[in-house]
């Protein structure tokens, strides 16, 4: 069909919103505007959806909802017997619509469903699945995504996001569905009543807290610590259960940033809720200003990243998401040693676009290390594959650049309840030691050496910026630099080739992990150049890593190998 018969076909038929029938007359006339909402089905990835919220097939709306649920009804159907679902949601406008929504078709496909009775972090999600001993899991959530976007994610009966190959079956089975005709729906109350839909209980919520709760270390110097915390939940969903967990732990001069409180899908005054950001802090930060805390933090709308800011000399600084988690590694890794609670043979893991620092922590305690690639399910994976042969303690703690961490095995999912907890108490250690989280830093760069890592975005927005992205991952795959900033590139990894090649010698090596189009660009001095479009969002994303004696100095040459590698992205 034409985006034009398309758009037809929907008006008339997308009879269930009024908003999108509003939507679809406003555009009668605008054929950019309707060929941006057609030319192409809102993509399932091997997450699930993420798109702007509106009417047409490449938007996130009931019926896109529907027939990805459907399609998912149809995988579990057939792999399981009696399957059942988890189902949770965040703050973003239509979230409840969209798991109702989500709930209604899987329960018409004979699905139990367990869903929560209000908005719910991902890793409760994550956390629901394995404890009702569920077969799959849904969280609608856009994450960390301006308001305008909304999301589906889709978890297998791990409590990990869907595997490749269950994302591949679900894609199939979606793609033989007709929109409107192909998706079997039912009245939720009607199901809530028969009893293919029930709530989930206080019990699993109290489960999951005492699953947090137990990954403390140092819990007991909290309460006399004096910490003073600034938290703001970016009107999203952390703001009850970071703030019971931190009351648990005896944290209790908490502030909370007041107008980032309450549930907002509209994120009036951070209109990009992610903590990895500075502006999404600004309130907080202001908040900081007047109460001067010894830290801030800040989850974003589905709870699973959290981000921090401490006081320096200079007003508050924000802390990476390569900072924080080689902080907690040393931290868990120091402190379990102490006590005597470290495993036999401990295993972190950690993405290959996060900080190579690890790799000299987990030298210095005899730590295995892991890497993975991108996206917290294959750490979770590897979670999984240390269950199976009855080892799962040895696993100690895992995350990612982007603000996501997890030190247990309980979610399989990144986790910022468990994550705000751990950085409280860390914090709370340190300062019973006399020491700012400032300093611990500090410390760790002198022992370790300056590891500079940042990242940046080029977005690609429509139809010509998805062409546009294959062209330039096309040419840096097939012609890729010889030098970067004048550093020699001395390997190259294609991940989605599976080749690793030295340079110099020209040998060829396979990469073990699962294809993706990643490319990795190893520069002299250790220096990193990494390349990949993103799942989720229209854009390119390039990770650059500089190594040097000093921060100043590993700022300088990280700018020049920025300014010679963005040219490609022009």
């Amino acid at each position: 069909m034409t985006e034009i018969e398309l758009y037809d076909l929907w008006r008339a038929n997308a009879k269930d919103d009024t908003d999108l029938i509003t939507e679809l007359d406003s555009i009668k006339d605008d054929i950019e505007a309707i060929k941006d909402r057609f030319y192409r089905d809102l993509e399932f990835g091997t997450g699930g959806l993420r798109g702007v919220i509106g009417a047409g097939c490449n938007r996130m709306n009931v019926y896109t909802v529907r027939r990805a649920t459907q399609g998912f009804a149809d995988y579990l159907n057939q792999e399981f017997d009696s399957p059942s679902v988890a189902v949770s949601y965040d703050s973003r406008i239509k979230s409840d619509i969209f798991a109702r929504a989500a709930a209604e078709v899987l329960a018409a496909n004979g699905i139990k469903v367990h869903i929560y009775t209000e908005l719910m972090p991902t890793p409760m999600l994550s956390f629901a699945v394995r404890e009702l001993k569920c077969q799959g899991g849904i969280m609608v959530t856009a994450s960390h995504n301006p308001a305008k976007y909304n999301g589906y994610k889709v978890y297998g009966d791990d409590g990990c996001q869907i595997t490749l190959r269950g994302a591949e079956i679900i894609l199939e089975k979606i793609n033989s569905l007709d929109m409107f005709t192909g998706v079997k729906t039912s009245d939720f109350d009607e199901m809530l009543e028969n009893g293919m839909i029930s709530y989930i209980d206080q019990k699993v919520i109290d489960s999951y807290y005492d699953s947090v709760l137990a990954q403390g270390i140092n819990t007991d110097l909290c309460a006399s610590s004096g910490l003073k915390v600034v938290y703001t939940p970016l009107n999203g969903t952390g703001n009850k259960p970071v703030r019971h967990i931190l009351s648990k732990i005896g944290i209790s001069d908490v502030t909370i940033v007041e107008e980032q409180e309450m549930p907002d899908g509209n994120f009036t005054t951070c209109p990009y809720p992610n903590p990895e950001i500075r502006e999404a802090l600004e309130l907080g930060l202001k908040k900081c200003e007047e109460v001067k805390p010894d830290l801030l933090l800040a989850t974003d709308p589905d709870c699973d990243r959290v981000g921090i800011a401490v006081p320096s000399d200079n007003g508050y600084v924000l802390f990476s998401g390569n900072e924080v988690g080689a902080m907690l590694l040393e931290y868990i890794c120091t402190q379990r040693i102490k006590k005597g609670t470290m495993p036999e043979k401990p295993i972190a893991v950690k993405t290959i676009v996060t900080t190579d620092i690890v790799s000299s922590i987990c030298k210095e305690y005899g730590v295995e290390l892991i890497d993975v690639l991108t996206g917290f399910k294959f750490i979770g994976e590897q979670i999984g594959f240390l269950e199976e042969k009855g080892e799962e303690n040895r696993y100690i703690f895992g995350f990612e650049e982007s603000y996501g961490y997890l030190s247990g095995g309980y979610v399989r999912d990144k986790d910022a309840v468990d994550a705000s907890m751990l950085i409280c108490e860390m914090a709370a250690y340190y300062r019973t030691q006399g020491i700012t989280l400032l300093e611990a830093r500090e410390n760790m760069y002198k022992k370790y050496g300056m590891f500079y890592q940042t990242l940046y975005s080029f977005t690609f927005e429509g139809e010509s910026g998805m062409f546009k992205m294959n062209d330039i991952m096309s040419t840096l795959r097939n012609d890729p630099p010889a030098e970067i900033a004048g550093l020699k590139v001395v390997r190259f990894d294609d991940y989605k080739t599976s080749i690793s090649k030295d340079i110099a010698s020209g040998a060829e090596t396979e990469i073990t992990l699962p294809k993706s189009n990643v490319l990795a660009f190893f520069l002299e001095g250790g220096n990193k150049a990494i390349v990949r479009p993103s799942g989720t969002e229209p854009k390119i994303k390039t990770y650059l890593t500089a190594i040097q004696p000093t921060k100043d100095e590993a700022v300088v040459l990280e700018q020049k190998i920025y300014n010679d590698f963005s040219k490609h992205f022009k």
